[in-house]
């Protein structure tokens, strides 16, 4: 069985102040903050963060962000290792550094993790809910973290 984590990142300008969080329930979570950053790193972020909370066993990531799940789903990864870190455009992949973090997370792990795309502001509790801690990380430039003991 594998555990369902819900992440998202935030971003207050595009380059800006921004915030990244993960949640299990809605008694164990974390979010963190970067500046200057963009949203599509703090999804990421979201992300990498969560799988290094919870580094056994199946995982399935739960993101309103395409350009997380898509990487995945729709295997990018694949072409971008196949062409050198280039985008189907032959422009270098952006946040790539980020990118190579999460790959030894899930492709280049010994794990099963697994990525469903939840739409945004649709009234899923757990996606409003770590909306609420990115957006909170990214004014305050802090996260906040319950996670068990």
């Amino acid at each position: 069985m594998s555990v369902r984590i819900h992440t998202d990142g935030s971003c207050r300008g595009n380059p800006g102040p921004g915030g990244w969080a993960w949640a299990l329930d809605e008694t164990h979570y974390a979010s963190g903050a970067d500046n200057p950053t963009t949203n599509q790193r703090m999804e990421v972020r979201a992300v990498i963060e969560a799988l290094r909370a919870y580094p056994d066993g199946p995982v399935e990531i739960v993101s309103d962000s395409t350009y997380v799940v898509k990487c995945f789903n729709d295997r990018w990864h694949t072409g971008w290792l196949r062409r050198g870190w280039k985008n189907s455009q032959g422009q270098p992949v952006a946040n790539r550094d980020l990118w190579e973090d999460l790959f030894a997370l899930t492709i280049h792990a010994d794990r099963a993790v697994t990525f469903t795309w939840v739409k945004g502001h649709s009234g899923d509790r757990m996606n409003d809910f770590v909306d609420v801690l990115a957006t909170a990380a990214a004014d305050a430039q802090r996260g906040v973290s319950v996670r068990p003991n």
